[in-house]
């Protein structure tokens, strides 16, 4: 199946009666069961196509494992189903506790890996069909849900992870808890079908206050950023909102709208976007407020095309002042402008840190997010045995990080002799090419993924760390983004340089974004080959070594000189081909690679 067609299983193609087929599975689906469960206990290998909508609303993705697509093939079987459960775990706070739970689920169940995603959850790989709902029984068991970490709801709610360091912090991210535990669907669904609930009977029919029968058009991501740090990138969020905290006291919030990453290569009405500032509200209109922009783009947000339905569009096309006004007409009361916002970077929270009770929290990076044992980089073991002595509080980070929380002074050391015997890096043993990298899981298991990421872009960063060293840049810091596909999981097009896959082996090439996550970076070239993205970066890197101002990051330094300047460089020897020549040459390209499973986006 081509690119095209893969996204047109989930596009305006597919309508019914002037509404995507979507929508009336939702419709249809009696709040999200639809014939869930008795395929769930039936001998089937996979569940079909509508049942798969309604289960990512569950928490579940149905994949298939593209690695081994050949060899099934080869054998005369059909594809090897398996299932990705991702948890809904606001600002990305757990105890010691459930962290272990999640350990052990993922070694009972799982391909004994914990993957941190962008929106700081868990997510578990590799699940069979028959294991599925004893290890959604267990995750609730720990006291997490996974009911609306997928679907067309309200995502995980995300809030920067740091234990309070100034003040409020920690107020900011009870509001994470308070907003997120209001937008979840209510549904008896969740419970019935994985929790052998009852099913409840009663005269009076099922509701959906917020979400309504057919839920959101789309998916809906939200978060909370503190003035100063952006380390959740909140310009990316459908509702962004930044925490203005004065003398230590939390003032209110800063809401931003519109915000989104997703595209698709071959549709160029679709575009990534950043959100914009509306209004300032008090922090006891917050939840007001944030419902009723939820409310907003459920009664607005277009139901015929899924690939025009994100919030971002409804903001593009109808205006801000327009989207303003009827934010005060739900809410009846004037709203104040937003504040001038104010950012000092983007913290990925990495190294030791004091919290303002005079304990200390540790912020470890993880490449890739891929919490496991690989040869003498022991991650998973290592970070068991830590929680197991210490019971720290855990924090997961939007840049796919983990922070262990609430240490004693005294118990520092031995924390980091106990890590670095695992072969866990710390703070100062690592590259800043690869520290800000992020990248999504892509193969073998997204469905949407064109091409690698997680496995690809390891040997690209100690390629670009390898140049910028040979160019006495080693310690310039530069966030680098890479995603298998468009949908934008890792945030590429926010990057100081992000990859964006294009077809199998090919990838876009960004540059021009700030670190700190305010401004979308530009197309560089296309399909250029994956073993050439570093090398075609290196006169750029040394571009900018010569001609940067002082204090210049590379981003801003790509953004001033200009696009076409920065492709005459990197690419001095190309030839323009025509727009159209160059979509059907990758769309051509992408329809070599077989039939992808259904997507798992973040």
């Amino acid at each position: 199946m081509s690119e095209e067609a893969i996204e047109q299983s989930d596009s305006a193609e597919e309508t019914v009666g002037g509404r995507s087929k979507v929508e009336v599975i939702k419709e249809e689906s009696r709040h999200l069961r639809g014939s869930v469960k008795d395929t769930l206990e039936s001998w089937a290998t996979n569940f079909s196509e509508e049942e798969y909508q309604l289960l990512k609303f569950h928490g579940v993705y149905q994949q298939e494992d593209r690695d081994a697509r050949a060899a099934a093939r080869k054998a005369g079987r059909g594809k090897e189903w398996i299932m990705m459960i991702r948890a809904k775990i606001p600002g990305g706070a757990l105890t010691a506790d459930q962290y272990l739970a999640f350990d052990d689920i993922a070694q009972r169940y799982a391909n004994n890996t914990l993957r941190l995603t962008t929106r700081q959850v868990f997510q578990l790989h590799h699940i069979g069909k028959y294991k599925l709902k004893q290890t959604i029984k267990e995750i609730n068991e720990a006291l997490v849900t996974t009911l609306g970490a997928c679907g067309d709801v309200e995502r995980n709610l995300m809030a920067c992870p740091a234990p309070d360091t100034r003040g409020a912090v920690a107020e900011v991210q009870r509001y994470a808890r308070l907003l997120s535990d209001n937008s979840l669907p209510q549904t008896n669904a969740y419970h019935e079908i994985w929790l052998d609930h009852e099913k409840i009977v009663s005269t009076e029919q099922e509701q959906e206050p917020l979400y309504g029968e057919t839920y959101l058009p789309r998916k809906f991501k939200s978060g909370i950023a503190i003035e100063g740090d952006n380390c959740i990138d909140v310009y990316s969020q459908d509702i962004g909102m930044v925490a203005h905290i004065d003398s230590g006291q939390l003032s209110g919030f800063t809401v931003l709208v519109g915000g989104g990453m997703g595209m698709t290569h071959t549709d160029k009405a679709t575009h990534p976007r950043v959100g914009d500032p509306i209004c300032f509200v008090k922090p006891e209109m917050l939840l007001d407020t944030f419902l009723t922009i939820l409310r907003i783009q459920r009664d607005n947000g277009d139901r015929a095309n899924r690939r025009h339905a994100r919030m971002k569009y409804l903001v593009e096309d109808r205006g801000l002042e327009w989207f303003k006004q009827e934010m005060e007409r739900r809410l009846n009361v004037w709203l104040d402008p937003p504040r001038e916002l104010r950012w000092d970077g983007t913290g990925d929270h990495v190294g030791w840190h004091q919290q303002q009770d005079g304990r200390w929290f540790l912020g470890v990076f993880v490449e890739n997010g891929r919490i496991q044992d690989n040869g003498a980089y022991r991650y998973k073991s290592g970070f068991r045995a830590l929680v197991q002595k210490f019971k720290p509080g855990i924090r997961l980070t939007a840049n796919q990080n983990i922070l262990f929380t609430h240490f004693d002074e005294k118990d520092r050391a031995a924390a980091e002799t106990l890590l670095r015997d695992h072969g866990v890096l710390l703070e100062g043993e690592l590259p800043n090419a690869i520290r800000h990298s992020m990248a999504c899981p892509a193969m073998p298991t997204c469905g949407l993924a064109l091409a690698e990421s997680e496995r690809s872009l390891p040997p690209v960063l100690r390629r670009v760390e390898m140049i910028l060293a040979e160019l006495g840049l080693g310690e310039e810091r530069m966030s680098i983004r890479m995603t298998g596909c468009p949908n934008g999981c890792a945030r590429p097009f926010l990057g100081d340089i992000g990859f964006v896959g294009r077809t199998p082996g090919k990838y876009q090439m960004y540059v021009g974004g700030d670190f700190e996550g305010t401004r979308l970076n530009e197309l560089l070239a296309d399909l250029v080959p994956g073993s050439q993205l570093a090398d075609r970066l290196k006169p750029l890197f040394l571009l900018f070594r010569e001609e940067r101002v002082r204090d210049e990051g590379f981003g801003d330094f790509c953004h001033r000189i200009g696009i076409e300047r920065l492709k005459a460089v990197a690419f001095p020897d190309a030839k323009p081909a025509p727009a159209a020549a160059r979509n059907g040459q990758a769309a051509a390209e992408a329809a070599r690679d077989a039939e992808p499973a259904v997507a798992a986006a973040e």
